[in-house]
């Protein structure tokens, strides 16, 4: 499945951006924090705040989303495109034991769907269906977050800085699960302000700066041959200079 961004433009904060991630591709989004990833990625959900509104054009497999009633929507997220946010406890119930959060989507979107059990053993947190989300470590809430988004097996995946508060092992072990996880036919658009993280998970890149996207390209070649001055200094102030 093919979503396809065109022109797309949210007040003065994302402008005139156009890209596409194909089926089975990893596509990066990096750039500074209000550089307008997130707000793009809430485009593509249509969960943008209320007094946002979003022009252009933004299509999953040719259906266009930015017109599509929340009815529609609400069928979508988590069917054949779900999310993952940097801050988990933002996504979960508190006083909601995880076994029950984790199988939400499937008795929103498909029931009966796979036992909770199953798929917190997938991220390996065996035995924690029955615990709060207090009760868990911060890598450990990502882990349930990413369980909820890859329950449906969903054709896009879009994870927003889901790491950027997780130490580094942990951090590792995220990525590591986000790229074992998806089957080789879901697409992955991957956000972040991190290049390692970019370079170690994503086919392509783009690189966004001031709301829009200043340029792109396949990960080797803008990490090793950056061509504006923008990705050259982001790449100046990141680790991977040192490895150059």
């Amino acid at each position: 499945m093919t979503l396809e961004v065109e022109h797309l433009s949210v007040a003065d904060l994302v402008r005139d951006v156009s890209f596409e991630v194909g089926a089975g591709e990893r596509v990066g989004l990096i750039g500074e924090s209000g550089s307008g990833k997130s707000l793009t990625a809430l485009s593509v959900l249509g969960l943008l705040p209320d007094e946002l509104r979003a022009t252009g054009s933004v299509r999953l497999d040719g259906q266009e989303l930015l017109t599509a009633s929340e009815r529609e929507l609400s069928r979508l997220r988590g069917n054949e495109m779900a999310m993952v946010f940097q801050e988990p406890m933002t996504a979960l119930n508190p006083a909601m034991r995880i076994g029950r959060q984790v199988t939400e989507p499937f008795r929103a979107h498909r029931p009966p769907g796979r036992p909770a059990a199953e798929l917190l053993d997938a991220v390996g947190l065996p035995g924690t269906a029955r615990a709060y989300p207090h009760q868990l470590s911060g890598g450990q809430r990502q882990r349930v977050v990413l369980a909820m988004a890859l329950a449906n097996d969903p054709s896009l995946l879009i994870c927003d800085e889901p790491t950027t508060a997780l130490d580094v092992t942990v951090q590792a072990q995220i990525l590591s699960l986000i790229k074992t996880s998806l089957s080789a036919e879901s697409s992955l658009l991957f956000i972040t302000h991190d290049l390692a993280v970019v370079a170690s998970v994503c086919d392509r890149v783009l690189v966004m700066h001031e709301g829009e996207i200043v340029e792109h390209g396949s990960t080797r070649d803008v990490l090793t041959s950056p061509q504006h001055s923008y990705t050259r200094r982001l790449l100046a102030a990141s680790d991977l200079e040192a490895t150059r």
